[in-house]
């Protein structure tokens, strides 16, 4: 049986494991892209772990380092909140993913879900043009540019208009990056575009 539900209806449903990830399986994401023309940098996650997508927040679950290591990179002055997701705008980033459907781990997305979504992430960053994508995780740009093999910071070739630069995902199932890895490569971006 699917369970459908909007908005704040989903904060007020007690689920265990097995149904939230069945109903989180079975649905579109709820997740907005946070986005605006001319942004320094557009983070672009992989997709959205269950917990963001049934709360509506980017990287809202507990173990996620993102806003952590954004803000001990030097991107913001403080470290958001998930639940304030939309101040980002207000430093010049914006947040979208890569594919829509929420999963509990990005490796159960098919290749085939990647593929479907080119064509409207290429429309989407050559509308609003940021400077930077910077994509969370290898995946999503491997599977975007056909590349087997990508390093780790900024790539040759741009995408859309923009200078492209891959990341670590910084999901808390993402064991090879300690925080420290991850503020170390953040960091990187983050004097990139501070010059």
């Amino acid at each position: 049986m699917f369970i459908s539900f909007s908005g704040n209806e989903r904060k007020d449903v007690a689920c265990n494991q097995q149904n939230i990830i069945y109903i989180a399986s079975n649905m579109g994401s709820d997740l907005t892209d946070i986005i605006k023309k001319d942004l320094t940098i557009i983070f672009c996650g992989i997709n959205p772990g269950l917990k963001s997508a049934l709360d509506g927040h980017h990287f809202s679950g507990r173990s996620n380092r993102f806003w952590r290591v954004l803000h001990q990179a030097g991107f913001t002055p403080h470290e958001i909140q998930a639940v304030n997701d939309k101040t980002i705008l207000d430093y010049g980033y914006g947040l979208t993913t890569a594919v829509d459907r929420a999963t509990v781990r990005a490796d159960e997305l098919s290749k085939e879900e990647f593929a479907k979504s080119i064509e409207g992430f290429k429309k989407k960053m050559t509308y609003f043009q940021p400077e930077y994508i910077a994509f969370l995780g290898k995946p999503a740009y491997m599977a975007f540019s056909g590349k087997k093999q990508i390093a780790w910071g900024r790539q040759e070739e741009d995408c859309c208009g923009a200078k492209v630069w891959v990341l670590p995902n910084p999901s808390g199932l993402n064991r090879g990056f300690t925080l420290q890895d991850l503020v170390t490569h953040y960091k990187e971006l983050y004097s990139a575009v501070s010059h």
